[in-house]
C-alpha cells in the first residue's frame, strides 16, 4: 500500500527508514561521515518537514501495516519534469517489486500532472541501483558533481525516463 505523508507521525516513520536504509545501504558507498550528513541536512524529521513545505510530496510503502520504504517527489510545471528525489526500500524487502510499485505510482502520478519527463541522480558507484534504473529504461543523460557542504560532494548521474 501507497500513502501520503500528511503528517508528523508519517514524517518521523519516513525519517527513521532513512537513517535505517541509508546506513545499511550507502555507507559502503560514500562512507559513515557523509551518510551521518546527509541524513541530518536531508532526510531527518525537520529536513522532510521543511521539504513538504516547500513542494516536496512524500509517499510512504508499506506491506501488512508495516513501512519499509519511501518516495520523495518534486515536480516542475514549467519544464514538465518531476525529479524523484528519494526512492528507497529497506534492504530485506528489496528484488519484491516494491521500487517497481514505486516507480509505476510515480508515472501515473507524473502522467497525471502533466509531466513528459521523470528524472533522478544517483552516485556513480551505485551499480545495482544503475543497472535497477536501466531495466526500467532509464537513460544516462549526464553527470553531475554537486558540493553539498561539510567538504562532501555528491557524484552522481543524472538519469531520465521519457512517459508521454
Amino acid at each position: 500500500m501507497i500513502h501520503k505523508v500528511t503528517n508528523t507521525n508519517d514524517i518521523e516513520i519516513t525519517a527513521q527508514l532513512a537513517h535505517k536504509i541509508w546506513n545499511d545501504h550507502y555507507v559502503p558507498i560514500i562512507g559513515q561521515n557523509q551518510v551521518d550528513y546527509m541524513l541530518a541536512k536531508f532526510q531527518s524529521f525537520n529536513a522532510i518537514s521543511n521539504q513538504l513545505e516547500n513542494g516536496y510530496e512524500y509517499f510512504l510503502i508499506s506491506e501488512n501495516n508495516k513501512p519499509i520504504g519511501y518516495l520523495g517527489l518534486i515536480s516542475n510545471s514549467e519544464s514538465k519534469k518531476m525529479m524523484i528525489s528519494k526512492i528507497y526500500i529497506n534492504q530485506n524487502e528489496r528484488g519484491a517489486g516494491y521500487g517497481k510499485q514505486l516507480i509505476d505510482f510515480t508515472i501515473k502520478l507524473a502522467k497525471e500532472k502533466g509531466m513528459e519527463t521523470i528524472w533522478l541522480t544517483v552516485n556513480k558507484n551505485n551499480s545495482n541501483s544503475i543497472k535497477w534504473y536501466q531495466k526500467l529504461n532509464f537513460k544516462i543523460k549526464n553527470e553531475v558533481e554537486m558540493d553539498i557542504g561539510n567538504g562532501f560532494i555528491m557524484d552522481d548521474f543524472v538519469m531520465e525516463l521519457q512517459i508521454n
